[in-house]
């Protein structure tokens, strides 16, 4: 993902706008991240809100994609097509969700918007007239029409500020959802001034596999309006029909995946010239219409202000992120501190209804029970299971308990399969290896839990032991093969994937695999299974069965490998014979190199470490992996030789210094990531956000702390960049003290715990779960005689052979 120079956010110099209380949701900028492949969204949003308030962009000039960027919004994009009532933060592909755009226009509707949805009625924009905040969007449309939007947990609110003698007319483009749709239908009525619906959809990264080229979720809402409709109209495909209230019909996904112009429906109403402002409260459900009109009157009932519901938005922002108080800092670090926390408490979001009722993986409605509060739908386990999910456990075990419960109802409903990539009700089979034993692993190692953890733990292990129909089929690989665990039936006979087996790349595959396995270990460890988690942990280091000691001169990786035991020629190019094996190759790994994977054993370092030939050899081989032969960084856009810090693969390897006993490594590493490409600006988080696991990552970093072990609550240290933070927390606070934190000063010269020294650069379990004070002394130049012993190295979990 490339990383562009810093954008001018002009939008900054625009008055605040008016709130009832201030706090850490005023340092919010939903901007950063907007641009260049970060693909979050700008719009309106609670914390795990269900709606997301948002505008959808027309794609760029020239761009023949449907949507402007997976989050609906591009910050270079000039013109907006409608202001949609959901979407995901920060996901790649060609999106998808961004239901029902909802668009002021000011002309006649004359032309069926179906025409082109990308284009068709949409309205050029600058930034000047835009402000994002957290909890509510305002922009000024060069239509006339300013539009304000603010959100509730199922519902939110919208005023349309139309100009003086030009029509007014709503556009409710039920059809047009980000990856299109299989049936929408809408209906107006007239006399109750409301507008209720529905869109049936899915289709995420169809595109790339026909076997997600598929529907899996309807969404119903009603829109009620403060002022009466002086007309109506509908459309189905290219035809438009003044005076109808009713019409249905979606885009289809096309030949290749993507909706097609020319097909879909939707519905307008009128309002009087004059009219000036027209508000519009909206209530969603996924389980029918009757539940949104249900959330819409519990949470802004009629005669509920804009007002209102957009203070409420940011007092729940304000709430929210007081979970972490900082001093200190620039302010640009305050304000991408903050926003990374505010994109890190977005998902995965509340998906049951008021009355607990949601629809499930088997198509079925079911209502939360017991402990469980909410079900909660959007995991991008792949990704989250690295920070994401452990971050929002340490802040709020209660959420992640649910969320856990939610995960492990899901596989319930759907036959067992606990599916990697998870979109509202639907499983997309998106990206590889089995990640929910790490992510329930690591939710319960940060406290959280309140959930059936044993019967959590005995489905993970059966699915682990019991290869499935699915397991064995090749369909949807690469990027999406259908079984929780492809390949398992070769994984349980051969102790590796081989190539040939289902898998995106087979030895990424393996490394995801054994961190699937110790996610397994460690959850039975912790719930008293002696015997489950002894077997899966020696699984879990099935990892050897890839390494090769004579890969290179310079020392093993792991690569490749056939059935019959030999290692597999590379095969990067179908013009390119197969080869011998390259450091560089991406034969075989998902998002990139064998200089990049090699590195993916973070249960275990101490043994990759040994694999490598000892500590000595293991920093070598780090020094070459971040630095160039020059000494400047290589920390990304460096090549398949170096670190990629804008993607999940190599976001855990600055902290692996730490265990080599060069703790000062890791310090001004981390520090150049976020000195460097994270930025107060449009393009200011490097690479897909991914439901906020880059952010995740950036909150703990800026804290000084990381966790390095997926599954377990141990964290390594690297140095904070606030001379004072407070992590609140129901076991206890956190106090991060730094007080010559600043710009320049990466280095620790000595910390800590409690009062007491300590030559470790990692702090236990239990200081996570417990809280305590760390206290910092930071310099410009690098202490190294500190945490630099073997015997002080954070742990790793191996077998006793």
């Amino acid at each position: 993902m490339r990383v562009a120079r810093p954008l001018v956010l002009v939008a900054a110099l625009l008055p605040a706008l008016a709130t009832a209380a201030t706090g850490p949701a005023d340092l919010v900028n939903p901007l950063i991240g907007t641009s260049n492949g970060g693909n979050v969204f700008p719009g309106a949003v609670v914390p795990f809100g269900m709606l997301q308030f948002s505008p959808e962009a027309s794609p760029l000039p020239g761009k023949k994609a449907p949507i402007a960027a997976p989050g609906g919004y591009e910050y270079r994009a000039t013109a907006i097509r409608g202001f949609s009532l959901t979407n995901v933060e920060g996901w790649g592909c060609a999106g998808g969700s961004g239901d029902v755009p909802i668009m002021p226009i000011t002309e006649d509707v004359t032309a069926s918007p179906s025409t082109d949805f990308r284009h068709t009625y949409a309205a050029t924009f600058s930034h000047t007239n835009e402000v994002a905040k957290a909890g509510h969007y305002r922009v000024a449309l060069d239509n006339g029409v300013g539009v304000d939007l603010a959100a509730a947990l199922h519902s939110g609110a919208a005023r349309f500020a139309f100009p003086a003698g030009k029509p007014a007319n709503v556009l409710v483009r039920v059809s047009d959802s980000e990856a299109g749709s299989e049936h929408a239908s809408v209906s107006v009525d007239k006399s109750h001034q409301r507008v209720t619906g529905e869109v049936t959809s899915g289709n995420f990264c169809g595109y790339i596999n026909e076997a997600d080229r598929r529907s899996y979720y309807t969404l119903y809402f009603v829109a009620e309006f403060d002022q009466p409709f002086a007309s109506a109209g509908a459309w189905h495909d290219t035809t438009v029909t003044a005076g109808d209230t009713h019409a249905e019909g979606g885009t289809g996904y096309g030949p290749k995946g993507f909706p097609e112009t020319g097909k879909g429906s939707g519905a307008w109403v009128g309002f009087a010239k004059g009219v000036g402002a027209v508000n519009v409260r909206v209530g969603i459900s996924y389980v029918s219409a009757a539940n949104a009109q249900a959330n819409l009157d519990a949470e802004t009932p009629r005669g509920t202000t804009f007002d209102t519901v957009r203070d409420r938005a940011v007092a729940a922002w304000n709430a929210r992120l007081s979970h972490i108080d900082i001093e200190g800092g620039t302010p640009d670090q305050r304000s991408v501190f903050y926003t990374a926390l505010y994109h890190a408490l977005m998902h995965p979001n509340v998906f049951s209804d008021v009355n607990g009722e949601y629809r499930g993986f088997d198509g079925e409605i079911h209502r939360v029970a017991g402990k469980q509060k909410a079900q909660y739908a959007n995991f991008s386990g792949w990704d989250v299971y690295r920070s994401q999910l452990p971050l929002v456990a340490w802040l709020e075990p209660k959420t992640a308990s649910d969320i856990a419960q939610s995960l492990y109802n899901q596989a319930q409903q759907n036959h067992g399969v606990w599916d990697r990539w998870t979109h509202n009700n639907g499983g997309t089979h998106v990206m590889n290896g089995d990640p929910a034993a790490a992510a329930l692993a690591g939710i319960v190692a940060f406290g959280a839990r309140d959930f059936d953890m044993h019967g959590a733990l005995a489905s993970l292990a059966h699915a682990a032991d019991h290869p499935t129909a699915l397991d064995t089929s090749h369909d949807g690989c690469e990027v999406e093969c259908v079984g929780q665990r492809p390949g398992l039936d070769t994984w349980l006979k051969l102790h590796y994937i081989p190539v040939g087996a289902p898998a995106w790349g087979p030895a990424a595959d393996t490394l995801e695999t054994v961190a699937a396995e110790f996610g397994i270990s460690a959850l039975a460890a912790r719930l008293g299974d002696t015997a489950t988690s002894t077997r899966f942990l020696e699984r879990a280091q099935y990892w050897r069965n890839l390494f090769d000691p004579k890969a290179t001169p310079e020392g093993g990786y792991i690569r490749n490998r056939n059935a019959d035991g030999t290692w597999a020629l590379v095969q990067d190019d179908d013009k390119v014979p197969p080869h011998a094996f390259t450091p560089s190759t991406e034969d075989g790994f998902v998002e990139g190199s064998a200089a990049q994977y090699v590195w993916m054993v973070p249960f275990n370092v101490g043994g990759l470490f040994d694999a490598m030939g000892g500590r000595d050899k293991a920093r070598q081989r780090l020094d070459a992996f971040f630095y160039q032969p020059d000494g400047s960084f290589a920390v990304t856009k460096s090549g398949p030789l170096h670190a990629e810090l804008d993607n999940e693969p190599s976001i855990g390897t600055p902290w692996l210094y730490n265990f080599a006993g060069q703790p000062w490594k890791t310090q001004e590493l981390v520090r150049r990531v976020l000195d460097t490409i994270w930025l107060n600006a449009p393009n200011g988080i490097p690479g897909n956000d991914d439901l906020g696991e880059m952010s995740s990552w950036y909150v703990f970093a800026a804290l000084g702390i990381y966790p390095s072990i997926p599954g377990r609550a141990e964290m390594v240290v690297g140095s904070p960049i606030f001379t004072r933070a407070v992590v609140h927390r129901e076991g206890g606070d956190v106090t991060i003290e730094a007080p010559n934190a600043g710009p320049g000063k990466p280095y620790v010269t000595a910390l800590k715990v409690d009062g007491k020294p300590t030559s470790r650069a990692w702090l236990p379990e239990s200081f996570a779960l417990k809280g305590g004070t760390l206290t910092f002394d930071l310099s410009n130049t690098p202490n190294k005689a500190w945490a630099t012993k073997a015997a002080d190295a954070p742990p790793s979990f191996d077998v006793r052979r």
